[in-house]
Protein backbone atom coordinates (compact mmCIF):
# COMPACT_ATOMS: atom_id res chain seq x y z
CA UNK A 1 0.00 0.00 0.00
CA UNK A 2 1.61 3.27 -1.14
CA UNK A 3 0.45 5.30 1.83
CA UNK A 4 1.84 2.84 4.35
CA UNK A 5 5.45 2.80 3.14
CA UNK A 6 6.52 5.48 5.64
CA UNK A 7 4.72 3.80 8.55
CA UNK A 8 6.31 1.30 10.90
CA UNK A 9 4.26 -1.45 12.48
CA UNK A 10 4.39 0.19 15.91
CA UNK A 11 3.05 3.44 14.43
CA UNK A 12 -0.26 2.01 13.27
CA UNK A 13 -3.28 3.13 15.30
CA UNK A 14 -5.16 -0.11 14.57
CA UNK A 15 -3.71 -3.59 14.12
CA UNK A 16 -5.42 -6.19 11.95
CA UNK A 17 -6.65 -7.87 15.12
CA UNK A 18 -8.15 -4.61 16.38
CA UNK A 19 -9.87 -4.00 13.04
CA UNK A 20 -11.33 -7.50 13.10
CA UNK A 21 -12.46 -7.03 16.70
CA UNK A 22 -14.19 -3.82 15.66
CA UNK A 23 -15.76 -4.97 12.39
CA UNK A 24 -16.91 -8.54 13.10
CA UNK A 25 -19.27 -7.65 15.97
CA UNK A 26 -20.82 -4.94 13.79
CA UNK A 27 -21.35 -7.50 11.02
CA UNK A 28 -23.08 -9.81 13.49
CA UNK A 29 -25.16 -6.91 14.81
CA UNK A 30 -26.24 -5.99 11.27
CA UNK A 31 -27.12 -9.62 10.59
CA UNK A 32 -29.26 -9.63 13.70
CA UNK A 33 -30.91 -6.38 12.59
CA UNK A 34 -31.71 -7.80 9.16
CA UNK A 35 -32.93 -11.05 10.71
CA UNK A 36 -35.54 -9.10 12.69
CA UNK A 37 -36.94 -7.55 9.52
CA UNK A 38 -36.70 -10.90 7.75
CA UNK A 39 -38.47 -12.69 10.62
CA UNK A 40 -41.18 -10.03 10.83
CA UNK A 41 -41.86 -10.29 7.11
CA UNK A 42 -41.68 -14.10 7.06
CA UNK A 43 -44.00 -14.55 10.06
CA UNK A 44 -46.48 -11.91 8.96
CA UNK A 45 -46.51 -13.45 5.47
CA UNK A 46 -48.59 -16.25 6.96
CA UNK A 47 -51.34 -13.66 7.56
CA UNK A 48 -51.38 -12.60 3.88
CA UNK A 49 -49.83 -10.30 1.28
CA UNK A 50 -51.74 -7.30 2.66
CA UNK A 51 -49.96 -7.67 6.01
CA UNK A 52 -46.55 -7.98 4.29
CA UNK A 53 -47.28 -4.88 2.24
CA UNK A 54 -48.42 -2.93 5.34
CA UNK A 55 -45.19 -3.60 7.21
CA UNK A 56 -43.14 -2.77 4.11
CA UNK A 57 -44.90 0.59 3.66
CA UNK A 58 -44.55 1.61 7.31
CA UNK A 59 -40.95 0.44 7.49
CA UNK A 60 -40.19 2.81 4.61
CA UNK A 61 -41.17 5.62 7.00
CA UNK A 62 -39.56 3.99 10.03
CA UNK A 63 -36.30 3.53 8.16
CA UNK A 64 -36.25 7.28 7.54
CA UNK A 65 -36.10 7.86 11.28
CA UNK A 66 -33.93 4.85 11.99
CA UNK A 67 -31.30 6.38 9.72
CA UNK A 68 -32.04 9.90 11.00
CA UNK A 69 -31.22 8.86 14.55
CA UNK A 70 -28.24 6.90 13.26
CA UNK A 71 -27.03 9.98 11.36
CA UNK A 72 -27.25 12.12 14.50
CA UNK A 73 -25.43 9.43 16.45
CA UNK A 74 -22.77 9.34 13.75
CA UNK A 75 -22.27 13.08 14.15
CA UNK A 76 -21.61 12.60 17.84
CA UNK A 77 -19.43 9.55 17.21
CA UNK A 78 -17.19 11.49 14.81
CA UNK A 79 -16.63 14.20 17.44
CA UNK A 80 -16.04 11.64 20.19
CA UNK A 81 -13.71 9.53 18.02
CA UNK A 82 -11.59 12.56 17.18
CA UNK A 83 -11.35 13.54 20.85
CA UNK A 84 -10.27 9.96 21.62
CA UNK A 85 -7.65 10.22 18.85
CA UNK A 86 -6.33 13.31 20.64
CA UNK A 87 -6.49 11.45 23.97
CA UNK A 88 -8.77 14.21 25.25
CA UNK A 89 -11.07 11.90 27.18
CA UNK A 90 -12.69 14.61 29.29
CA UNK A 91 -14.19 16.46 26.33
CA UNK A 92 -14.94 13.12 24.69
CA UNK A 93 -17.00 12.07 27.72
CA UNK A 94 -18.86 15.38 27.78
CA UNK A 95 -19.58 15.05 24.04
CA UNK A 96 -20.98 11.58 24.65
CA UNK A 97 -23.40 12.89 27.26
CA UNK A 98 -24.55 15.76 25.04
CA UNK A 99 -25.14 13.35 22.16
CA UNK A 100 -27.49 11.30 24.33
CA UNK A 101 -29.50 14.39 25.33
CA UNK A 102 -29.70 15.66 21.76
CA UNK A 103 -30.78 12.37 20.19
CA UNK A 104 -33.32 11.60 22.91
CA UNK A 105 -34.91 15.04 22.63
CA UNK A 106 -35.25 14.89 18.85
CA UNK A 107 -36.57 11.31 18.86
CA UNK A 108 -39.19 12.19 21.49
CA UNK A 109 -40.49 15.03 19.33
CA UNK A 110 -40.76 12.89 16.20
CA UNK A 111 -42.33 9.97 18.06
CA UNK A 112 -45.04 12.20 19.53
CA UNK A 113 -45.81 13.90 16.20
CA UNK A 114 -46.09 10.58 14.37
CA UNK A 115 -48.38 9.08 16.98
CA UNK A 116 -50.71 12.09 16.86
CA UNK A 117 -50.70 12.36 13.05
CA UNK A 118 -50.61 8.65 12.28
CA UNK A 119 -53.58 8.46 9.90
CA UNK A 120 -52.92 11.78 8.17
CA UNK A 121 -49.33 10.88 7.32
CA UNK A 122 -50.23 7.47 5.95
CA UNK A 123 -53.11 8.80 3.85
CA UNK A 124 -50.90 11.58 2.54
CA UNK A 125 -48.25 9.11 1.42
CA UNK A 126 -50.26 6.02 0.52
CA UNK A 127 -53.86 7.17 0.12
CA UNK A 128 -54.53 5.06 -2.96
CA UNK A 129 -53.65 1.65 -1.51
CA UNK A 130 -56.19 -1.03 -0.61
CA UNK A 131 -58.25 -0.49 2.56
CA UNK A 132 -56.98 -3.66 4.27
CA UNK A 133 -53.35 -2.58 3.77
CA UNK A 134 -54.07 0.92 5.08
CA UNK A 135 -55.79 -0.35 8.24
CA UNK A 136 -52.90 -2.64 9.15
CA UNK A 137 -50.38 0.08 8.29
CA UNK A 138 -51.99 2.43 10.84
CA UNK A 139 -51.70 -0.18 13.59
CA UNK A 140 -48.07 -0.99 12.88
CA UNK A 141 -47.11 2.68 12.49
CA UNK A 142 -48.54 3.68 15.88
CA UNK A 143 -46.68 0.94 17.75
CA UNK A 144 -43.34 1.52 16.05
CA UNK A 145 -43.53 5.32 16.50
CA UNK A 146 -43.74 4.69 20.25
CA UNK A 147 -40.32 3.10 20.07
CA UNK A 148 -38.52 6.07 18.42
CA UNK A 149 -37.04 7.45 21.69
CA UNK A 150 -35.90 3.94 22.61
CA UNK A 151 -34.29 3.56 19.20
CA UNK A 152 -32.59 6.94 19.61
CA UNK A 153 -31.08 5.88 22.95
CA UNK A 154 -29.88 2.55 21.60
CA UNK A 155 -28.30 4.07 18.49
CA UNK A 156 -26.51 6.77 20.50
CA UNK A 157 -25.13 4.24 22.96
CA UNK A 158 -24.05 1.86 20.20
CA UNK A 159 -22.31 4.67 18.28
CA UNK A 160 -20.47 5.80 21.41
CA UNK A 161 -19.18 2.35 22.28
CA UNK A 162 -18.07 1.85 18.66
CA UNK A 163 -16.24 5.21 18.80
CA UNK A 164 -14.33 3.78 21.76
CA UNK A 165 -13.49 0.72 19.68
CA UNK A 166 -15.94 -1.52 21.54
CA UNK A 167 -18.47 -2.91 19.08
CA UNK A 168 -19.03 -6.12 21.02
CA UNK A 169 -21.41 -4.55 23.52
CA UNK A 170 -23.92 -3.27 20.97
CA UNK A 171 -23.71 -6.67 19.25
CA UNK A 172 -24.68 -8.42 22.47
CA UNK A 173 -27.53 -6.03 23.15
CA UNK A 174 -28.70 -6.43 19.54
CA UNK A 175 -28.72 -10.20 20.06
CA UNK A 176 -30.99 -9.83 23.09
CA UNK A 177 -33.29 -7.49 21.14
CA UNK A 178 -33.43 -9.88 18.19
CA UNK A 179 -34.22 -12.84 20.40
CA UNK A 180 -36.99 -10.92 22.16
CA UNK A 181 -38.41 -9.75 18.85
CA UNK A 182 -38.49 -13.19 17.24
CA UNK A 183 -39.88 -14.91 20.34
CA UNK A 184 -42.43 -12.11 20.68
CA UNK A 185 -43.41 -12.52 17.05
CA UNK A 186 -43.89 -16.25 17.51
CA UNK A 187 -46.07 -15.76 20.58
CA UNK A 188 -48.10 -12.78 19.35
CA UNK A 189 -48.47 -13.68 15.66
CA UNK A 190 -48.71 -17.47 15.76
CA UNK A 191 -49.98 -17.98 19.30
CA UNK A 192 -52.21 -14.98 19.99
CA UNK A 193 -53.09 -14.48 16.27
CA UNK A 194 -52.49 -10.71 16.55
CA UNK A 195 -50.96 -10.34 13.09
CA UNK A 196 -49.43 -6.92 12.36
CA UNK A 197 -50.29 -5.68 15.88
CA UNK A 198 -48.25 -8.56 17.32
CA UNK A 199 -45.26 -7.74 15.12
CA UNK A 200 -45.34 -4.09 16.20
CA UNK A 201 -45.72 -4.91 19.89
CA UNK A 202 -42.81 -7.36 19.80
CA UNK A 203 -40.62 -4.68 18.21
CA UNK A 204 -41.60 -2.13 20.86
CA UNK A 205 -40.79 -4.43 23.78
CA UNK A 206 -37.46 -5.48 22.26
CA UNK A 207 -36.37 -1.87 21.76
CA UNK A 208 -37.41 -0.94 25.31
CA UNK A 209 -35.20 -3.66 26.76
CA UNK A 210 -32.32 -2.75 24.42
CA UNK A 211 -32.45 0.94 25.34
CA UNK A 212 -32.51 0.22 29.07
CA UNK A 213 -29.51 -2.11 28.84
CA UNK A 214 -27.53 0.37 26.73
CA UNK A 215 -28.13 3.26 29.16
CA UNK A 216 -27.12 1.04 32.08
CA UNK A 217 -23.80 0.14 30.45
CA UNK A 218 -23.11 3.76 29.51
CA UNK A 219 -23.55 4.85 33.12
CA UNK A 220 -21.35 2.03 34.43
CA UNK A 221 -18.64 2.36 31.76
CA UNK A 222 -15.19 3.29 33.17
CA UNK A 223 -13.01 2.66 30.09
CA UNK A 224 -11.94 5.54 27.79
CA UNK A 225 -15.12 7.59 28.34
CA UNK A 226 -16.60 8.08 31.81
CA UNK A 227 -20.14 9.47 31.72
CA UNK A 228 -21.27 10.80 35.09
CA UNK A 229 -24.50 12.40 36.30
CA UNK A 230 -26.28 11.50 33.08
CA UNK A 231 -29.70 12.02 34.68
CA UNK A 232 -28.80 15.57 35.77
CA UNK A 233 -29.46 17.19 32.42
CA UNK A 234 -27.17 20.14 31.71
CA UNK A 235 -26.82 21.20 28.10
CA UNK A 236 -23.39 22.18 26.81
CA UNK A 237 -24.19 24.22 23.71
CA UNK A 238 -20.64 24.59 22.28
CA UNK A 239 -20.27 20.80 22.22
CA UNK A 240 -23.82 20.31 20.95
CA UNK A 241 -22.93 22.71 18.12
CA UNK A 242 -19.93 20.56 17.16
CA UNK A 243 -22.11 17.46 17.18
CA UNK A 244 -24.81 19.14 15.11
CA UNK A 245 -22.27 20.53 12.64
CA UNK A 246 -21.63 16.91 11.66
CA UNK A 247 -24.95 15.37 12.65
CA UNK A 248 -27.31 17.83 10.94
CA UNK A 249 -25.83 17.49 7.42
CA UNK A 250 -25.80 13.72 7.98
CA UNK A 251 -29.41 13.83 9.17
CA UNK A 252 -30.54 16.10 6.32
CA UNK A 253 -28.84 13.80 3.83
CA UNK A 254 -30.39 10.73 5.42
CA UNK A 255 -33.80 12.37 5.77
CA UNK A 256 -33.98 13.57 2.17
CA UNK A 257 -32.69 10.23 0.99
CA UNK A 258 -35.40 8.30 2.80
CA UNK A 259 -38.17 10.76 1.94
CA UNK A 260 -37.19 10.07 -1.66
CA UNK A 261 -37.39 6.35 -0.95
CA UNK A 262 -40.88 6.80 0.48
CA UNK A 263 -41.99 8.63 -2.67
CA UNK A 264 -40.57 5.80 -4.75
CA UNK A 265 -42.44 3.37 -2.50
CA UNK A 266 -45.62 5.33 -3.21
CA UNK A 267 -44.92 4.87 -6.91
CA UNK A 268 -44.36 1.16 -6.30
CA UNK A 269 -47.74 0.95 -4.54
CA UNK A 270 -49.47 2.01 -7.77
CA UNK A 271 -48.08 -1.07 -9.56
CA UNK A 272 -50.36 -3.42 -7.61
CA UNK A 273 -50.17 -5.78 -4.65
CA UNK A 274 -47.95 -8.32 -6.45
CA UNK A 275 -45.29 -5.71 -7.30
CA UNK A 276 -45.51 -4.23 -3.80
CA UNK A 277 -45.09 -7.62 -2.15
CA UNK A 278 -42.25 -8.56 -4.51
CA UNK A 279 -40.49 -5.30 -3.74
CA UNK A 280 -40.83 -5.93 0.01
CA UNK A 281 -39.25 -9.37 -0.33
CA UNK A 282 -36.41 -8.09 -2.50
CA UNK A 283 -35.61 -5.45 0.11
CA UNK A 284 -35.75 -7.99 2.93
CA UNK A 285 -33.34 -10.40 1.22
CA UNK A 286 -31.02 -7.95 -0.52
CA UNK A 287 -30.39 -5.95 2.65
CA UNK A 288 -28.24 -8.89 3.75
CA UNK A 289 -25.89 -8.19 0.84
CA UNK A 290 -25.09 -4.74 2.17
CA UNK A 291 -24.23 -5.92 5.67
CA UNK A 292 -20.44 -6.04 5.11
CA UNK A 293 -20.45 -2.59 3.47
CA UNK A 294 -22.66 -1.08 6.17
CA UNK A 295 -20.58 -2.65 8.94
CA UNK A 296 -17.28 -1.48 7.50
CA UNK A 297 -18.78 1.97 6.95
CA UNK A 298 -19.70 2.14 10.63
CA UNK A 299 -16.23 0.97 11.64
CA UNK A 300 -14.77 3.63 9.35
CA UNK A 301 -16.19 6.36 11.61
CA UNK A 302 -14.06 5.03 14.47
CA UNK A 303 -10.91 4.26 12.48
CA UNK A 304 -10.79 7.38 10.29
CA UNK A 305 -12.15 9.58 13.09
CA UNK A 306 -9.40 8.56 15.49
CA UNK A 307 -6.77 8.82 12.75
CA UNK A 308 -7.83 12.37 11.93
CA UNK A 309 -8.10 13.31 15.61
CA UNK A 310 -4.52 12.07 16.09
CA UNK A 311 -3.51 14.24 13.11
CA UNK A 312 -2.50 11.18 11.09
CA UNK A 313 -4.00 11.74 7.60
CA UNK A 314 -1.54 9.25 6.06
CA UNK A 315 -2.99 6.52 8.25
CA UNK A 316 -6.51 7.69 7.39
CA UNK A 317 -5.78 7.13 3.69
CA UNK A 318 -4.16 3.77 4.39
CA UNK A 319 -7.12 2.50 6.40
CA UNK A 320 -9.61 3.86 3.85
CA UNK A 321 -8.01 1.75 1.11
CA UNK A 322 -7.79 -1.28 3.37
CA UNK A 323 -11.39 -1.09 4.55
CA UNK A 324 -12.72 -0.56 1.02
CA UNK A 325 -10.92 -3.70 -0.20
CA UNK A 326 -12.48 -5.70 2.61
CA UNK A 327 -15.91 -4.29 1.76
CA UNK A 328 -15.63 -5.24 -1.90
CA UNK A 329 -14.43 -8.79 -1.31
CA UNK A 330 -17.01 -9.63 1.35
CA UNK A 331 -19.93 -8.06 -0.51
CA UNK A 332 -19.01 -9.84 -3.75
CA UNK A 333 -18.89 -13.24 -2.03
CA UNK A 334 -22.21 -12.69 -0.26
CA UNK A 335 -23.92 -11.37 -3.39
CA UNK A 336 -22.78 -14.45 -5.34
CA UNK A 337 -24.24 -16.80 -2.72
CA UNK A 338 -27.57 -14.96 -2.61
CA UNK A 339 -27.71 -14.89 -6.41
CA UNK A 340 -27.47 -18.69 -6.57
CA UNK A 341 -30.12 -19.19 -3.88
CA UNK A 342 -32.44 -16.33 -4.91
CA UNK A 343 -35.37 -18.53 -5.99
CA UNK A 344 -35.39 -20.79 -2.88
CA UNK A 345 -35.19 -17.76 -0.60
CA UNK A 346 -38.10 -16.00 -2.31
CA UNK A 347 -40.18 -19.18 -2.11
CA UNK A 348 -40.05 -18.98 1.70
CA UNK A 349 -42.37 -15.98 1.69
CA UNK A 350 -45.55 -17.67 0.48
CA UNK A 351 -46.15 -15.17 -2.37
CA UNK A 352 -48.28 -15.61 -5.44
CA UNK A 353 -46.55 -17.04 -8.52
CA UNK A 354 -46.45 -13.64 -10.28
CA UNK A 355 -44.98 -11.89 -7.26
CA UNK A 356 -42.38 -14.63 -6.74
CA UNK A 357 -41.15 -14.56 -10.36
CA UNK A 358 -40.90 -10.79 -10.31
CA UNK A 359 -39.02 -10.82 -7.00
CA UNK A 360 -36.42 -13.32 -8.27
CA UNK A 361 -35.72 -11.40 -11.48
CA UNK A 362 -35.35 -8.05 -9.69
CA UNK A 363 -33.26 -9.56 -6.89
CA UNK A 364 -30.66 -11.19 -9.13
CA UNK A 365 -29.98 -8.00 -11.09
CA UNK A 366 -29.78 -6.05 -7.84
CA UNK A 367 -27.17 -8.41 -6.40
CA UNK A 368 -24.83 -7.85 -9.34
CA UNK A 369 -25.23 -4.07 -9.16
CA UNK A 370 -24.66 -4.07 -5.39
CA UNK A 371 -21.39 -5.96 -5.62
CA UNK A 372 -20.02 -3.43 -8.14
CA UNK A 373 -21.38 -0.06 -7.03
CA UNK A 374 -22.61 -0.16 -3.43
CA UNK A 375 -19.28 0.08 -1.51
CA UNK A 376 -18.13 3.20 -3.35
CA UNK A 377 -21.60 4.74 -3.11
CA UNK A 378 -22.17 4.18 0.61
CA UNK A 379 -19.03 2.91 2.40
CA UNK A 380 -16.49 5.36 0.94
CA UNK A 381 -18.42 8.53 1.88
CA UNK A 382 -18.05 7.57 5.55
CA UNK A 383 -14.34 8.27 5.15
CA UNK A 384 -15.25 11.82 4.16
CA UNK A 385 -17.80 12.14 6.98
CA UNK A 386 -15.34 10.93 9.61
CA UNK A 387 -12.97 13.72 8.57
CA UNK A 388 -15.75 16.33 8.81
CA UNK A 389 -16.36 16.64 5.05
CA UNK A 390 -20.11 16.21 5.50
CA UNK A 391 -21.56 18.99 3.35
CA UNK A 392 -20.17 17.52 0.14
CA UNK A 393 -21.59 14.06 0.84
CA UNK A 394 -24.93 15.67 1.71
CA UNK A 395 -25.12 17.67 -1.54
CA UNK A 396 -24.12 14.73 -3.75
CA UNK A 397 -26.48 12.30 -2.03
CA UNK A 398 -29.51 14.61 -2.10
CA UNK A 399 -28.91 15.64 -5.72
CA UNK A 400 -28.46 12.06 -6.87
CA UNK A 401 -31.44 10.78 -4.90
CA UNK A 402 -33.93 13.29 -6.24
CA UNK A 403 -32.59 13.56 -9.76
CA UNK A 404 -32.19 9.86 -10.48
CA UNK A 405 -33.87 7.58 -7.95
CA UNK A 406 -37.01 9.71 -7.66
CA UNK A 407 -37.21 11.70 -10.89
CA UNK A 408 -35.95 9.00 -13.21
CA UNK A 409 -38.14 6.36 -11.51
CA UNK A 410 -41.29 8.26 -12.44
CA UNK A 411 -40.10 8.62 -16.03
CA UNK A 412 -39.23 4.93 -16.38
CA UNK A 413 -42.49 3.79 -14.79
CA UNK A 414 -45.03 6.37 -15.97
CA UNK A 415 -43.75 6.99 -19.49
CA UNK A 416 -41.70 3.93 -20.43
CA UNK A 417 -43.86 1.40 -18.53
CA UNK A 418 -40.88 -0.53 -17.15
CA UNK A 419 -42.74 -1.36 -13.92
CA UNK A 420 -40.79 -2.50 -10.88
CA UNK A 421 -37.64 -3.05 -12.97
CA UNK A 422 -37.72 0.63 -13.93
CA UNK A 423 -37.69 1.69 -10.28
CA UNK A 424 -34.62 -0.41 -9.55
CA UNK A 425 -32.87 0.68 -12.76
CA UNK A 426 -33.17 4.31 -11.63
CA UNK A 427 -31.53 3.31 -8.35
CA UNK A 428 -28.54 1.75 -10.13
CA UNK A 429 -28.00 4.99 -12.06
CA UNK A 430 -28.19 6.86 -8.74
CA UNK A 431 -25.42 4.62 -7.38
CA UNK A 432 -23.27 5.22 -10.46
CA UNK A 433 -23.52 9.00 -10.06
CA UNK A 434 -22.63 8.83 -6.36
CA UNK A 435 -19.67 6.54 -7.01
CA UNK A 436 -18.08 8.90 -9.50
CA UNK A 437 -18.40 11.94 -7.26
CA UNK A 438 -17.13 10.26 -4.10
CA UNK A 439 -14.14 8.69 -5.88
CA UNK A 440 -13.09 12.06 -7.27
CA UNK A 441 -13.50 13.77 -3.88
CA UNK A 442 -11.50 11.10 -2.08
CA UNK A 443 -8.72 11.13 -4.69
CA UNK A 444 -8.26 14.92 -4.53
CA UNK A 445 -7.54 14.61 -0.80
CA UNK A 446 -8.91 17.95 0.45
CA UNK A 447 -10.80 16.06 3.17
CA UNK A 448 -7.45 15.27 4.88
CA UNK A 449 -7.00 18.93 5.84
CA UNK A 450 -10.21 19.31 7.84
CA UNK A 451 -10.23 19.81 11.62
CA UNK A 452 -13.29 19.34 13.88
CA UNK A 453 -11.80 19.29 17.39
Amino acid sequence: MDNSNSLKLKDYLFSNRQLAALILPIVIERLLDVSVGFADTLMVATVGEAAVSAISLVDSINNLFLFLFSALATGGAVVVAQYIGQKNYEDGSESAKQLIYTTLGISLIFGLVFILLNKKILYLLYGNIEHSIMAQSQTYFALTALSYPLLGLFNSGAALFRAMGNSRLSMRVAFIMTLLNIVGNAILIYGAKLGVFGAGLATLVARLVGALIMVLFLVKNKKVLVITNIFRVKLNFPIIKKILNIGVPNAVESGMFHIGKILVQSLTATLGTAALAANAIVNAIASATNIPGVSIGMATITVIGQSMGAREPTQAVYYAHKLMKIAYVTMAVLAALLFVFAAPLVSLFNLSNDASQLAVSVLQILLVASAILWPVSFTLPNVLRASGDVKFTMIVSITSMWLFRVGLSYILVRFLNLGLHGIWLAMYIDWLFRSGNFLVRFSKGDWKNRVIV
